[in-house]
């Protein structure tokens, strides 16, 4: 299916005709023109994104008659993290010496990682479905016996089957896109333990460098 949408406000906010928007903000909003997320004090006790985002599912799951069929679109350029490939070349500082360590196994089967994907100019996805709770379990195999994959990339897209919202998190912007209705925004935007601001996606958003 084709959208209309504009490039940028299609990959950070999803579809449009959702009747309110809102920016769920993984760091603050940069302080000055030009700054670097490099130059962001962040506090070491802060909730990651993954929690974050977690946090605004437990919400939003009130708000969809189909918590049960979620649709999980897992961006395709993660590459060594979803895709495997050579192991890391690690320096031990008292011998001098580089080990490799093992080759990273795939995460998924070949009939996910060449199946179909979702695609949208510049951008192409891996697509999962199951509950809203299902958000961070992917079934991915181990990095390589024994060692358990490290946890995978938070999903670029997540819908629940009757579109009664929708969250965005691309990969450039420092906070995620949430499209949804009017009572859902609101309760995000009082949910004390998330940092989230409406959001109107036909304007410019505060972006770092």
């Amino acid at each position: 299916m084709a959208s209309e949408r504009l490039w940028q406000q299609l990959v950070c906010f999803g579809p449009e005709g959702f009747p309110a928007y809102a920016r769920l903000r993984f760091i603050p909003d940069p302080a000055y023109e030009g700054q670097s997320e490099n130059d962001v004090d962040i506090d070491e006790d802060a909730p990651t994104e993954t929690a974050q985002l977690r946090a605004a599912l437990e919400t939003l799951t009130r708000h969809t008659r189909t918590p049960e069929d979620c649709y999980f679109c897992l961006w395709n350029g993660w590459g060594s993290d979803i895709q495997g490939g050579d192991g890391a070349r690690i320096l031990d500082w008292q011998t001098g010496i580089v080990r490799r360590e093992p080759q990273v196994a795939p995460a998924f089967p070949p009939s996910v990682l060449h199946g179909p994907k979702v695609v949208v100019p510049n951008r192409a996805y891996f697509l999962f479905r199951g509950s809203v709770s299902d958000f961070g379990d992917w079934g991915a195999a181990e990095m390589w016996p024994g060692q358990p994959r490290l946890q995978l990339p938070n999903p670029a897209f997540m819908w629940p089957a009757d579109h009664a919202w929708c969250v965005a998190n691309d990969v450039d912007p420092h906070w995620a896109g949430i499209g949804a209705d009017v009572p859902a925004i609101d309760q995000l935007l009082a949910d004390p333990r998330l940092d989230v601001v409406a959001a109107d996606p036909r304007q410019d958003q505060p972006a770092y460098r």
